[in-house]
């Protein structure tokens, strides 16, 4: 059974790979990324899972794809692609719960799409300037949807995680094993 992940995230590898899954072939799926006028935070991140995994659909294989998105509210904060973005991100989020929705589609070896979704909150500490500037030097940001890595330095910034870690850090494993296990992966 041919397992192809539509991701080009080396940490969803490695959430993969802590329960024992080893995609056969990693194809980044190449989508429009743009949020929809007026889209809601949940109804974006399973838009953009399903699209990922529609985008590299192939027959007879098992295609796993997944979106994560931060909102703040309704809002969907983006990837953060400059400093200025993500200290606008980190500034709205310092001392605030926001949540953290990961979205899961797995299209089967019949065509079939399944999905998932898990949703967590995440408290940050008040960050003071020289937090907020130290995490922006460090330049981990990057990419990071709501300019955090939870999985890195933010990590000592979050006073509390209600939910799942490992859908804030980008796939959630609990959602991904039982996709995974009803369309007849072998897991151990």
């Amino acid at each position: 059974m041919r397992l192809i992940l539509a991701s080009a995230s080396p940490r969803r590898l490695d959430l993969l790979a802590r329960i024992g899954v080893v995609p056969d072939a990693v194809i980044p799926a190449e989508i429009d990324e743009t949020p929809r006028k007026g889209e809601l935070p949940v109804g974006y991140a399973r838009r953009m899972a399903a699209g990922k995994a529609a985008a590299v659909a192939e027959p007879g294989a098992l295609i796993l794809a997944a979106d994560t998105v931060v909102a703040a509210g309704r809002r969907i904060l983006p990837k953060a692609e400059t400093e200025k973005e993500a200290r606008a991100a980190l500034s709205l989020l310092s001392g605030r719960r926001h949540r953290v929705h990961s979205a899961v589609t797995l299209i089967d070896c019949e065509g079939r799409a399944r999905h998932r979704l898990s949703s967590s909150i995440v408290t940050f500490k008040r960050l003071s300037a020289e937090e907020l500037d130290g995490y922006l030097a460090a330049g981990e940001w990057r990419g990071k949807a709501g300019g955090y890595a939870i999985q890195g330095r933010a990590e000592a910034l979050v006073r509390a995680v209600s939910g799942s870690h490992s859908g804030v850090v980008g796939l959630p494993l609990f959602e991904t094993r039982a996709l995974l296990r009803a369309a007849g992966y072998p897991l151990g």
